[in-house]
């Protein structure tokens, strides 16, 4: 790619960008002056943080197409290779003998993949720090982040596995959700609406563009998928399974706290 043309492709982004965002500075300029008339404190600042939005949202889109999406579909083309999964049969170039259990290093690569971009995750990192605020300590960052990097994790591992074996993804969710409403009774309530929220924070900017990739990479090269049957619905997985692992987190926490004090107790007697 020669200069001249990363320059372009520069330039059209950053267009793209201006018309994605120009209708929300619209909507927030027009309420301020139009509805609420009052001026707008450090306007020249603000202006400035929507010029530095541009140019960040742009570059991040071109790093997206650049690097993002090809290295996740690369890493799954590369895993589900015949060449690379061993005891894998093929005789004139059609795959013979290939099960579930041959994809080990592709869950294990999911995993690692869905923990490591949700402990980045900026958004999780914000709502951490929020909930610690609030809670007054009670709610750990460190632990919060990674009882939903698990559950991302977990998920991205199942929803994986579901695009290798073929299983239709609704069963899968009905399911999890399931598993949801029934631990939403049980859990401590001042866990639950943060680990609804949890699920949403998870597929942001860091998560959705690997995980998307991986799973089409998946879907492209697994035989018998479809990119667009298969292909998608990693994201959802990556939404639903930490809200269960947070509530789970919180309810191990509480069952630690309640078993420390009935020991404290006996000690006292």
């Amino acid at each position: 790619m020669t200069v001249a043309e990363v320059l372009v492709q520069i330039t059209n982004t950053l267009i793209a960008t201006m018309q994605d965002v120009l209708p929300i500075a619209a909507i927030l300029f027009g309420f301020q002056f139009a509805v609420i008339r009052k001026p707008l404190p450090n306007l020249v600042k603000v202006i400035s943080g929507f010029v530095w939005v541009l140019v960040g949202l742009s570059l991040f889109l071109i790093g997206l197409e650049w690097a993002l999406f090809p290295l996740g579909r690369l890493m799954a083309e590369q895993l589900t290779n015949p060449e690379f999964i061993s005891g894998v049969e093929v005789v004139d170039g059609v795959i013979q003998t290939l099960t579930w259990t041959d994809y080990g290093w592709v869950y294990l690569f999911a995993f690692l993949i869905g923990f490591s971009t949700t402990i980045a995750e900026p958004s999780l990192i914000a709502v951490a720090i929020k909930a610690n605020e609030v809670s007054a300590g009670s709610i750990k960052v460190l632990g919060l982040r990674v009882a939903v990097a698990f559950g991302v994790a977990i998920g991205i591992s199942v929803g994986s596995y579901r695009i290798i074996v073929g299983d239709p993804i609704q069963y899968y969710i009905m399911i999890g959700y399931m598993v949801v409403v029934i631990q939403t009774f049980f859990a401590p309530k001042t866990i639950i609406s943060l680990a609804y929220d949890s699920g949403g924070v998870t597929t942001s900017t860091v998560t959705v563009p690997l995980v998307a990739a991986l799973g089409l990479g998946l879907a492209e090269t697994v035989p018998g998928r479809s990119p667009l049957i298969d292909g998608f619905g990693l994201i959802a997985f990556a939404s639903l399974f930490p809200i269960m692992s947070v509530m789970a987190y919180a309810q191990f926490s509480r069952w630690q706290i309640s078993k420390l004090k009935k020991k404290k107790h006996k000690l006292n007697k």
